[in-house]
């Protein structure tokens, strides 16, 4: 169904703009900003019939449908070329979204409204600053031929994922990739990148990322590239790190990074983290694709070793106060507009039988295993992107002939609402509502 109303009705918080409005300038404005967490295992949680239950206890029959209705407005997939291949402790703790999983996933999300995520690994099992090994159909490839690969396989799986109503909104080109990525097979020579690594390995390297990248913006041209790392206790590598990015040619629209305080330290070296990101590269949007903070079992304190349990207990209670100050950090920064729950659907919770979804219970997920009930932070991170309406959006407000997303892009020549996700579009001036 469409739905026209008078765009001007939106925009009067814009009014000291409307001689801007009436010249007919795209009126640039606060960027969008996405909420959510990475929902991977969610299929496999429902098929070993695991309750979800909001914090009353009823029963919750959609975990998407809910987390849309309680202020997210996006979710996150990984992606693993062949997850079978997969050693088998690696596969029980999750290692499974193969393209068929992810793409009866995507679809799911993106039909109820939200924007999807997709994740590329670039590996059979998790990929990850200590693993970046090649996939193994690809491991006795020379580089150019694994240059062409990489682009083949993104594109043919952007392919998939279109053709079945599950297009990738952002897109993540590797995951957790500060040193590098398809580094070989484990006991070869393993091509990884260091500040002081073979400069061979480093144009390696980013020569693989501009090849998934081409194939991106080939496929996805609206969707923004996501490059993800998770150096936030050095700073300085991360300058190093996106400096070669930027020397090498490699297009991309959003810096991605993880943040686990248990392992990258407290909420001060975030902000040293985020301080320099914006310094030295405010040309991109700062997303933190993977957080997480234990509401039961205390973790095991790696390094560089931050108990931050005296501030925030690891509790319930504890997670969303830990989630409320994050939360309060991020809004203080205006490129970081991104924010995403690693794991946030973990929920061993079952009335019947004694299958578990995974190896080990994640006891730093939005559900607790033990009651199957949403935890209280699940609650505070609508804070992060409130619902404002329009006006956090860059929009096009003059009469240009087509349609465009509230980013600005055209996305139509006309409006057809058998075409159109279902969304909000400016059309001739007005703005166009597909449901």
């Amino acid at each position: 169904m469409l739905t026209i109303t008078n765009l001007k009705e939106d925009m009067k918080i814009l009014k000291k703009l409307v001689a801007v409005f009436l010249c007919g300038i795209v009126l640039p404005a606060v960027a969008q900003k996405y909420v959510g967490g990475d929902i991977s295992l969610l299929p496999s949680y429902e098929q070993n019939g695991s309750k979800y239950r909001d914090i009353n206890g009823a029963s919750i029959p959609d975990v998407i449908a809910f987390s849309r209705n309680n202020g997210l407005n996006a979710m996150r997939v990984r992606l693993f070329v062949d997850p079978s291949k997969a050693p088998a402790d690696e596969i029980g703790e999750g290692v499974r979204q193969d393209l068929d999983y992810v793409t009866a996933l995507g679809k799911r999300i993106k039909a109820a409204g939200l924007k999807f995520l997709l994740d590329f690994h670039y590996s059979d099992t998790w990929a990850d600053p200590g693993q970046q090994y090649t996939p193994d159909a690809w491991k006795s490839l020379t580089d150019e031929q694994l240059y062409e690969q990489i682009y083949s396989y993104t594109k043919s799986c952007l392919q998939t994922l279109k053709a079945a109503g599950a297009e990738p909104d952002f897109i993540q080109t590797g995951n957790e990739i500060s040193y590098g990525m398809c580094w070989g097979v484990s006991g070869g020579t393993l091509k990884k990148c260091y500040q002081n690594s073979p400069a061979s390995y480093w144009t390696r390297f980013t020569t693989l990322l501009k090849q998934a990248g081409k194939a991106c913006r080939e496929e996805c041209p609206n969707a923004k590239i996501v490059i993800h790392t998770e150096r936030v206790p050095n700073p300085s590598f991360q300058t190093f790190f996106y400096n070669k990015m930027k020397t090498d040619g490699v297009d991309y629209d959003i810096i991605g990074t993880s943040f686990y305080s248990y392992y990258h330290g407290n909420l001060n070296s975030l902000e040293t983290s985020l301080n320099t990101l914006e310094t030295n590269f405010p040309d991109k949007e700062i997303w933190l694709v993977e957080v997480g903070y234990f509401y039961n079992w205390q973790p095991s304190i790696k390094s560089p070793g931050v108990d931050l349990s005296a501030t925030y207990p690891i509790s319930e209670a504890g997670q969303a106060a830990y989630t409320e100050a994050l939360i309060n950090k991020l809004n203080q920064h205006e490129k970081v507009t991104g924010l995403f729950w690693w794991m946030m659907e973990a929920n061993e919770y079952q009335h019947t039988g004694s299958s578990q979804t995974t190896t080990d219970w994640y006891n730093a997920a939005l559900w607790n295993d033990q009651t199957g009930k949403v935890t209280p932070a699940f609650y505070k991170l609508k804070a992060f992107a409130p619902t404002t309406g329009i006006q956090t959006v860059e929009v096009p407000v003059t009469k240009t002939p087509g349609v465009f997303d509230m980013q600005g892009r055209k996305v139509a020549d006309a409006v057809d609402a058998r075409s159109l996700p279902s969304g909000i579009y400016i059309s001739n001036g007005k703005k166009v509502v597909v449901r």
